[in-house]
């Protein structure tokens, strides 16, 4: 199955293992805004507890029941508790994509640890999860934008638990697996959304010409993955300018780096997270931590990251 450039084998066992100027429209085409930077700061060091809630919204006629994760008060640890109250502070988007025949609970891991280090993370539920057309023609990526709109909204709804709550001026981050890998690396290509300031694709496969938007791209893969080709991975990384980065899990498969009990999650966890507190916090001492987050026996990492 191929689109534009590059050929896709195996995809069908790929199961889930700027300031001052408004986000708040559906996507733009890439080059219609300035680079937005976050003001450096620090991000949170303390983790939060976890706060859920479930919207059932739509973009014509595709559903997009999504479940949003967020820092919570209260204790930290412990599952989502539905509709907590929202910590205090203003917080970053960090939406994070299923892969193919899963939904928004699938990644707990991801979207979990996402919520406990400050970001809000809205992590929709795709109606086709099993159908890879849906990827290739972009409709899970429009999706995305759709679902980034309407997060951003409640900052500025009122009486909604988030009004306030939610950092709209540094832009937003996107991340996913497999086809929400796929989904992401689009949202950078084909079917571009400016504001996106960081991204991160993992298990992904090259999904077309780079969009010329301003973006920190972090891609994480598995060297042995039989589902989604790691060479077209690294095809699509070298085609993106800098800042940039390449986490390689070596001897992975396809998605066993994502969870809590492999051997190096941790350089996957730490290198995600300091991704997104680099780039949407402007925390300069988790960019300079990454190398170190990265490095194991059993990764590699490249990155330019000026």
């Amino acid at each position: 199955m191929s689109i534009r450039r590059r050929t896709l084998l195996g995809l069908g066992v790929a199961a889930a293992t700027g300031a001052g100027m408004s986000l708040l429209g559906s996507s733009a085409a890439a080059g219609t805004l300035s680079p937005r930077m976050a003001s450096p700061r620090q991000a949170p060091t303390a983790q939060f507890a976890i706060g859920v809630r479930q919207f059932y919204w739509s973009r014509g006629n595709r559903q997009l029941t999504t479940k949003i994760f967020y820092p919570a008060s209260g204790t930290a640890g412990g599952n989502p508790v539905p509709n907590a109250p929202i910590a205090s502070g203003v917080f970053p988007i960090a939406e994070w994509s299923h892969g193919m025949g899963c939904n928004s609970d699938c990644y707990s891991s991801q979207t979990h640890d996402l919520a406990a280090a400050g970001f809000i993370c809205p992590a929709p539920s795709f109606s086709d999860n099993t159908n890879i057309g849906s990827v290739y023609n972009g409709n899970w990526s429009k999706d995305v934008s759709e679902v980034l709109t309407r997060t951003l909204a409640l900052n500025n709804t009122a009486g909604d638990p988030f009004a306030g709550h939610i950092d709209t001026r540094v832009g937003v981050g996107v991340s996913g697996h497999s086809m929400g890998g796929m989904t992401t690396h689009g949202l950078l290509t084909a079917w571009p959304d400016n504001r996106i300031v960081a991204a991160v694709p993992v298990a992904c496969v090259d999904m077309g010409n780079p969009a010329g938007l301003h973006a920190n791209v972090l891609f994480i893969h598995g060297d042995h993955d039989p589902t989604c080709d790691y060479n077209s991975a690294r095809a699509a990384y070298a085609e993106l300018p800098s800042p940039k980065a390449f986490l390689t899990h070596v001897g992975a498969d396809h998605g066993q780096y994502l969870t809590p009990d492999y051997r190096y999650y941790a350089q996957t966890k730490n290198t995600f997270l300091d991704w997104f507190r680099w780039s949407l916090y402007g925390d300069t001492a988790a960019r300079d931590r990454l190398r170190s987050d990265a490095t194991s026996n059993g990764t590699s990492w490249q990155a330019t990251l000026t």
